[in-house]
């Protein structure tokens, strides 16, 4: 069992981060000690660095929220669950084009600075 700062240490979040995510509802499987105090399994990790990779992927808040219901609700939600991930990963893949175009004009812009080719820098 993990204690809310080992969490944030292994998962490189805050622990503010991870009891926002509570009070959103995203940690329904944690439990807590006699003193109140949450208390994080191994398997928990494993959600909550799924949490973290789809919230820094951009899915939203809700999103994330209704993910995890799914999950809590067991197999039978196993496709509903998949179809999302599938979503999503096209959404992170859209994210990654217009990243990398994005990527080519700076790539272009410095090396456009490293001619000193002032003109060309104006045009660009």
């Amino acid at each position: 069992m993990y204690s809310i700062n080992e969490v944030a240490t292994i998962c490189d979040v805050t622990a503010h981060t991870l009891r926002f995510y509570d009070k959103e509802g995203l940690l329904p499987f944690v439990g807590r000690n006699g003193a109140g105090n949450r208390i994080f399994s191994d398997g928990d990790l494993v959600l909550i660095k799924v949490i973290c990779c789809l919230k820094n992927t951009g899915m939203p808040i809700k999103d994330i929220k209704k993910y995890i219901e799914l999950i809590m609700e067991g197999d039978t939600t196993k496709e509903t669950r998949r179809s999302i991930m599938i979503e999503h990963r096209k959404e992170v893949l859209r994210q990654i084009d217009e990243l990398k175009k994005n990527l080519n004009i700076i790539d272009l812009k410095v090396a456009l600075y490293d001619t000193n080719n002032i003109d060309l820098l104006r045009e660009i």
